[in-house]
């Protein structure tokens, strides 16, 4: 079997920079188990799969993986997905829906002249929450001291819009930058099963961002992960959840590899009503790197 594929570096606007991600255009016949293999071998921290769709009003069923299990939901894997799918003339149109575990993903395409170059996602579910975690646990998973950790807004939380992360807020960009995953913790104490991975930020400006983050996911095969819309498109319902209006809009640029090497810009909005977040999107710029076919027994 021979599949095509083509790669992408996502949430950026310059080549070997951003997230990369592997679509694999025609996934059509590709078992669970050799989607897998496929992940593993091209190594991204996810790798997607194109299907038909099974409801024809949509544009599409993906399939996301990370070199160690399938996601039901993630960001940049989506956002690079459309990107490829618009550039290749694949799917018509500025607006597709993606069908993924998690449920039905809409993208919206961005032009310049005629040239796509971003695309924006809608989380496929609401925000929601789930257990709250010790920042003594949390500094002996990212190597951190409990003083880096900020609560004053909100303890170490596990929030989700299809995907469940850890949220931790930490005092200082010094902090964020000294942080380091220590996989024998994770292994013990977050398992997949648990979360996806932790996701540390911290409210700092540097140039246009607003936010720097980094994020850790050893379980799935992410040692750090360069961009995560999955966890961002939550983070900003995380902060728009604990902001004092009941009603708003909220916006924030955000930065996140800047810390190895893969400077990432990810811009995310949510809207909040009557106390509660009911939309959050994440979305970004794209370039293509690679294109190629696969040769499958």
């Amino acid at each position: 079997m021979k599949r095509r594929y083509v790669t992408v570096d996502v949430f950026t606007d310059r080549p070997f920079g951003g997230n990369p991600l592997a679509v694999v255009l025609d996934a059509e016949g590709l078992s669970t188990s050799q989607m897998q293999s496929i992940t593993a071998e091209f190594n991204y921290a996810e790798s997607t799969f194109v299907l038909p769709p099974k409801d024809p009003a949509h544009t599409a069923n993906v399939r996301i993986f990370t070199p160690k299990a399938e996601m039901p939901f993630a960001g940049h894997p989506n956002v690079g997905t459309a990107f490829v799918l618009a550039r290749e003339g694949l799917a018509q149109g500025d607006k597709f829906l993606f069908e993924e575990i998690a449920g039905v993903v809409p993208m919206d395409i961005v032009r310049d002249k005629g040239a796509v170059i971003a695309t924006r996602l809608a989380a496929p579910q609401q925000l929601t929450f789930g257990e709250e975690v010790t920042p003594a646990l949390v500094a002996e998973a990212c190597s951190l001291d409990v003083a880096d950790i900020k609560t004053d807004v909100h303890p170490p939380i596990v929030a989700s819009c299809g995907a469940g992360l850890l949220f931790v807020e930490l005092t200082s960009r010094t902090a964020l930058a000294k942080a380091k995953p220590r996989a024998e913790v994770f292994a013990r104490e977050f398992p997949r099963e648990r979360v996806v991975g932790i996701h540390l930020y911290v409210q700092a400006k540097e140039g246009q961002r607003d936010i720097q983050c980094r994020m850790f996911a050893p379980e799935h095969g992410i040692p750090e992960d360069p961009a995560t819309g999955g966890a961002n498109v939550a983070l900003i319902g995380v902060l728009a959840h604990f902001e004092g209006a009941r009603d708003l809009t909220l916006a924030r640029t955000i930065g996140q590899g800047f810390d190895m090497g893969r400077p990432s810009v990810l811009e995310a909005s949510a809207e909040k009503k009557a106390g509660t977040v009911t939309k959050t999107y994440i979305g970004g710029r794209c370039v293509q790197m690679m294109s190629g076919t696969l040769e499958i027994d």
